[in-house]
């Protein structure tokens, strides 16, 4: 039996790219919310920024797409409330990093970390003074093995 051709091009609309823009209805369908959440979304997360063509017709990146999951998540999963997520984001937007810009951090060195001052004046209980010289000794380890990665 064959398929009706408007069967055909609805079922090949459904394959889009994972880097193709989304409408809001695409969207809500997806993240299984109304449409209006999302536009309310719009005027309380700032982050939120879909674009918007002729007729006020929002396109949806898929990073934007990301950005609502997780804004989805800390609402009805995590228990956050609007101004919670607000303080979230705004504390550390995430951001989605290409692979270029992840070469670059990768390159960079390591800061320089400051020597340690050793407080020999500070009387400690000798157990305690112990283990925080078992520790530092650790630390110097780590540090020199930081240093001087091994060779791959």
């Amino acid at each position: 039996m064959a398929v009706p051709a408007e069967n055909k091009v609805s079922a090949s609309r459904g394959k889009k790219s994972a880097a193709a823009f989304r409408t809001i209805s695409e969207v809500a369908a997806e993240l299984d919310l109304p449409q209006h959440v999302l536009r309310f979304w719009e005027t309380k997360f700032s982050s939120v920024k879909p674009l918007k063509r002729g007729g006020g017709r929002r396109y949806y990146r898929p990073e934007d797409v990301a950005l609502l999951k997780h804004i989805r998540e800390l609402l009805y999963v995590e228990g956050y409330t609007i101004k919670g997520v607000q303080k979230l984001l705004n504390k550390s937007t995430p951001t989605i990093i290409s692979a270029d810009e992840t070469a670059k951090s990768k390159k960079q060195p390591i800061a320089a970390v400051a020597p340690v001052q050793k407080a020999d004046s500070v009387a400690l209980d000798p157990q305690i003074r112990q283990t925080l010289q078992t520790l530092l000794t650790e630390l110097e380890e780590l540090r020199a093995l930081l240093g001087n990665p091994p060779a791959k």
